[in-house]
Order: structure tokens, then sequence, then C-alpha cells
């Protein structure tokens, strides 16, 4: 038993977001916008979750998909990810941060060229996020890690551990942006894990950047050698013959490559280790000890086998090791796999996504990839965002309400930033009027995210009738 400790009060805001990843970001800049005193805690010592602890990158594609496959052959930009793009379905915040990116030099523009994805350079991702907050007029707290929540009088707080002790942010809201769900569990809500018939979660990987990468050499193997290269994933036959020879040993059957805004640089997404939950620490500490063993093995691997990388080295792997699902935590709604892949439409959209179902196996091998019909986009409801039993909360981003099977699309950058935009959109004006977010007229929370250039597709545009809603 550990002793009782006093934590000191460190603030007390309109709304209090905790987690600086992509989705922390739209709650504390939707927040923000809509005219909310924001306070933005983080564990780390800078923002970016995901895209710059772990290195996920690039942005995935937030745009519809077209019918018509690219050109065979197209090996530009190490070819694009997908049969091309239709159009945007995310925008407002993360409009704003990849115009600024794009205007340091620090992310490629979605384009056929970039498969319609957004290469990035994580350390510009930094500062561009840093640069937002503060124009924003958002407070902000790093080296912050939630471990628990403090409720007196009525009013809601989170425990921060500090190299200054326990800390207490009291707020009118809070969103939890954390990923894992970490203050929403800490609060009792109730949150899955896994899939339905064994609880096991998608497999963690450890992304990493190699330089001195001869991108021509490369891109000339890739046309020589169109059987081994679809996509950003290959190089099966040159797995299989190191695999054979005892050189690699990986749960992945291909290497997956991804492109960034330098021409000598490559992101790798190759490593892989499943069946542990990043909540449980000593897992979260073996998916590290795992994952660094594999990527100096396909770093190895890459230099001795595969033509433009024979001076490649590593030169950065994640602050962590990335992790794509931990608790879902159960709401007022649940988003399935049928409303993603039927594009469904509801009521109360906040936010939108096209990004297919995609799983990665938890046991080994192999990822599930299905898409939405062409052209379509699904809508996800205010409700996802709104914890069972806690008025005082809301969640986004990846920790949000939804099946495995759903996670596995709105888990992605661009969906989780506007989630979070429409949670502080919503944390914002419950604080304003001094009411429960359940309680809020969600038009009125969907007036403030148009207002704030969101995309909630025909709602937007004022045709909500054309959709069926």
């Amino acid at each position: 038993m550990l002793p009782p400790r006093t934590g000191t009060m460190a603030a007390h805001a309109d709304v209090l977001v905790v987690g600086g990843g992509p989705a922390g970001l739209g709650a504390a800049l939707g927040a923000a916008a809509a005219g909310a005193r924001v306070v933005l805690a983080e564990r780390y010592g800078f923002l970016g979750g995901n895209a710059t602890v772990s290195l996920v990158m690039p942005l995935m594609s937030f745009h519809t998909q077209r019918q018509s496959p690219p050109p065979p052959g197209d090996d530009s930009r190490l070819m694009p990810t997908d049969h091309g793009p239709g159009d945007p379905v995310v925008a407002g915040v993360l409009q704003e941060l990849l115009a600024r990116l794009v205007a340091v030099g620090g992310a490629v523009a979605p384009s056929q060229e970039t498969g319609y994805t957004v290469p990035f350079d994580p350390e510009a991702y930094k500062l561009v996020m840093l640069d937002l907050l503060d124009d924003a007029g958002v407070e902000f707290l790093f080296h912050a890690l939630a471990s628990g929540v403090a409720v007196e009088d009525g009013v809601p707080g989170v425990v921060f551990e500090t190299k200054s002790g326990p800390l207490v942010v009291q707020a009118a809201i809070v969103v939890d942006c954390t990923g894992d769900g970490d203050v929403a569990a800490a609060a009792g809500a109730p949150f899955e894990v896994g899939r339905e018939e064994d609880g096991l979660v998608q497999p963690m990987t450890l992304m990493f950047r190699m330089v001195e990468f001869e991108r021509p050499e490369f891109a000339a193997y890739v046309r020589e050698n169109p059987d081994q290269w679809r996509g950003v994933h290959g190089l099966w036959d040159l797995v299989a013959k190191a695999t054979e020879a005892r050189e690699l040993e990986l749960p992945r059957e291909d290497i997956l490559f991804f492109a960034t805004p330098h021409e000598g640089e490559i992101s790798v997404n190759t490593t892989r280790v499943g069946g542990v939950l990043a909540t449980d620490v000593w897992d979260l500490s073996f998916a590290e000890w795992q994952t660094h063993r594999q990527m100096r093995q396909i770093a190895e691997f890459l230099r001795r086998y595969v033509p433009g990388f024979a001076r490649a080295y590593v030169a950065q792997s994640g602050v962590s090791v990335g992790v794509r699902e931990t608790r879902r935590i159960v709401g007022e709604y649940q988003l399935t796999a049928e409303d993603v892949l039927s594009a469904r439409k509801f009521p109360d959209v906040i936010a939108r996504g096209s990004y297919p179902i995609d799983i990665h196996n938890p046991k080994g091998t192999g990822t599930v990839l299905q898409k939405l019909p062409p052209g379509e986009a699904y809508d996800i409801p205010l409700r996802c965002l709104m914890p069972q039993g806690i008025d005082w909360l809301l969640v986004a981003g990846r920790c949000m309400s939804g099946t495995h099977e759903a996670h596995s699309s709105y888990r992605v950058t661009p969906i989780a930033m506007a989630t979070g935009q429409a949670a502080g959109v919503c944390a914002a004006l419950g604080a304003r009027a001094g009411t429960p977010p359940k309680r809020l007229d969600v038009e009125a929370v969907q007036r403030e995210l148009i207002r704030q250039g969101a995309n909630l597709g025909d709602l937007g545009r004022g045709e909500a009738g054309a959709s069926g809603r």
C-alpha cells in the first residue's frame, strides 16, 4: 500500500487536452478557435504523437478513391500507394498543418506522384505544431504523464506525473487524446481491447529512417523487376532468399517503404511484433527489444541484397515503438466495419474518413485491406466521442468508440486530427454553456466545425437532405 500524497494545483482551464499527437492538436486548436482557454499536456518533450515519437510517416491518404488504377510501371516517389485520388474528406486543422509544412519545405503536398499520401519531415512537424499552438494561444505542459483523475467538488481534474512531483490540471471539460484512452479508463469509462474472438490487437512496429539511399538505382531495380513491387510493398523474392539463408527472420512477408521529402532518405515500416499490448509495461518493453533487433536485421538485409542501399544506414528510429491499437472507449455509439465499408452517413456527423479497413495480422504475416466504394467516404458521429457514463469527458483519435475492424480505418493521422478538432469544439461549447457535451445541440457543434473549415460532406455544403440524413 502506497502512502497518500499531495499534488500541486497547476492550472484551471475551460478545456484540458491530454496528449499532443494529431488528435490532441486538432482538439486544442478546435477548442481555442471556439473561444476556450485551453491547456494541452504531453508526456514527451515535443509534439506530434506517433507521427514524431514513433516516426509514423507519411500521413496516409485522406481522399476518396477513384475507379481506375495508376499507369503500370509508375515508380515515382516509390510508386503510388493506391489507385489514385478522388476528393479530400478531411480539412480544417489538417489543412492548416499541411499548408504550413509545405511552406517550410517540411512536407510534400499530396498528389498523384505521392500516391496522395503526405511525406513529411518529423522535425519540421514538431516545430510547425508548436507554432500553431503558439498562434492559437494554447498553453501547454510537456514531460507530463497522465496517471489518474481527481474530481473535487464536482470539478474534474487530471493528475500528471512530472519532475516537479504530481500536478493537477482542472478543467470544465477534458479531452482524452492519449491514444490509449488512459484518462477515460482511469475515470471508469467502459472500454474494449482487441478483436472479438480472442482479444488480440494489431501488432506494434518500430519505424526507422535510412539515409544515403540511392533513389535512382532503386527505381531502376523496380522498373526491371515489376513482379517484385506493388505500391509501397515488395521485395518478396529477396526477402525469401535472405530468410532461406537465415540472414533475415521476420514475421512480415515483405518490405514496406515510404518516401520522405528528402531525396536520399527513406522511411521503413517493416518490423512487427504481435501478441503484445502497449498498456502492459512488460509487453511494451519486450516489443522495444524485439523490434530493435528486427531493425538491425532489416538494415543489413537492405544493404546486402537491395540495389540503392549499399551505403545506406539507419539515421533514426522511433523514440518509442509504434502502437496501432490498445483500448477503444465504449461511447454512445460504436462505429462498425459495416458503417465504414458502406460509407454510412449520420445526422450527427462531425468528421469523415475514407481510409480502408487495414488490419495487420495480430498473429504474424499478412494484412487485410478492404476499401470503400469508389468516390465514397463514411461519417463519424459525435456520439463516438462521448464515453458512456461520464459527462465531463470526450475522447478522440484511435481510442474513440468503435469495433476492432472499424478502428483499423479511423486510427490514421488525418482522421484522428479531424475527430480531435470535433472533440475540441464540442468541449469548448460545453464549457461556455456550462453543460455536459452530451446535452449540446449537435447542430451548434457542426456549425462551428464548418466555420473552422472542417469537411462534413453534404452537410457542410448545405445539402443535408441530399445525403439521406
